[in-house]
């Protein structure tokens, strides 16, 4: 995508707070000194089984943009294809109301949408949130120093390809559709209080491939420790019957041979996989200074974020590489 994508114009509007060139998670637009329109949009084919569920991951995974940034949203559009003449509309009633509840959880309208006709099922959003702008919170300003906290576990791509694979065992499943419809609400109305320097959600470039765009945008490195990264329990299982899927491993294999990271010998492969795992509507990536750290932990969990945990540090590198070790 990035060799099609310096293809695209240069925004030259000053009212375009932040726009494609650092890879942030969503669009800014000033429309006055205390109001900014935040902008994402993402769909996707179903990974789970269960058309309901399906829906709410979908939409989940499309808000986690807004919360990034510091923003909250507020109104959508449905974008749905379907194949409307040869399938059942059953089923699409059912992925229809998977998402609109999900967005009434979030305190969303969805105000309308566009449908087309297509072989194969998707669904997501359009979606604008609003934020003051000098709140904004984008993956460009972190600092040397900081702590990286996750504030969810890793494996729903391994899990929802060991789902198409029918080998995925039911409380994995089900634990790995609870994590995928857990709104990054909580944690970002965390992050703001306590503050921080630079946030990303985690989805399908894996951790690894977010926090190299972190990494880039803030022209920084950083260090991960595999060992403190939080994974759904019985992943490490599906990754032993080779559940880990085509995107996991093409971002460890771009990740590795451009040198982006660098792997300690006593890192596992299960763990490089894991970090590299494509992921759908994943958690927060928060850099905070080493002094709130701590505190952001602890009102994390606090409010519920019970898995997130301080996963590495921020250093200085011009390479803007990663190194991940044990720890």
């Amino acid at each position: 995508m990035a060799q099609v994508l310096r293809l695209m114009p240069k925004v030259t509007d000053p009212n375009v707070l932040v726009e494609l060139s650092t890879a942030d998670d969503a669009a800014v637009y000033r429309v006055t000194d205390d109001i900014a329109i935040v902008l994402t949009v993402d769909f996707f084919t179903p990974i789970v089984d269960d058309p309901y569920e399906f829906g709410r991951i979908a939409v989940t995974n499309a808000l986690s943009d807004i919360y990034a940034m510091g923003a909250r949203p507020v109104a959508a559009l449905n974008l749905v294809a379907y194949p409307a003449r040869t399938k059942s509309l059953d089923m699409l009633e059912r992925i229809l109301k998977g998402g609109a509840d999900q967005a009434v959880a979030a305190g969303v309208s969805i105000v309308g949408g566009h449908s087309i006709d297509d072989p194969e099922p998707k669904y997501g959003l359009a979606v604008m949130g609003l934020v003051n702008p000098a709140e904004i919170v984008t993956n460009a300003g972190a600092q040397p120093g900081d702590h990286l906290i996750l504030t969810k576990p890793l494996g729903t791509g391994i899990i929802s390809t060991a789902i198409k694979k029918q080998c995925a065992p039911s409380d994995i499943v089900a634990r790995a559709i609870d994590v995928m419809t857990t709104l990054n609400a909580a944690s970002a109305e965390v992050m703001k209080r306590i503050g921080c320097s630079a946030c990303t959600d985690v989805t399908g470039y894996g951790l690894i491939g977010h926090l190299r765009e972190m990494a880039t945008a803030s022209k920084v490195g950083a260090v991960v420790y595999a060992n403190r990264v939080p994974m759904i329990e019985g992943v490490k299982d599906l990754l032993d019957l080779d559940m880990a899927p085509g995107g996991t491993e093409a971002n460890l294999e771009y990740l590795t041979s451009s040198g982006a990271v660098v792997w300690d010998d006593a890192v596992p492969n299960y763990y490089r996989l894991l970090l590299c795992d494509a992921q759908t509507a994943g958690g927060l990536l928060i850099a905070v200074r080493p002094a709130q750290a701590e505190r952001l932990i602890d009102e994390l969990h606090a409010a519920g974020v019970t898995e997130a945990a301080d996963i590495g540090t921020i250093t200085e590198d011009s390479n803007c590489q990663i190194r991940v070790i044990l720890g």
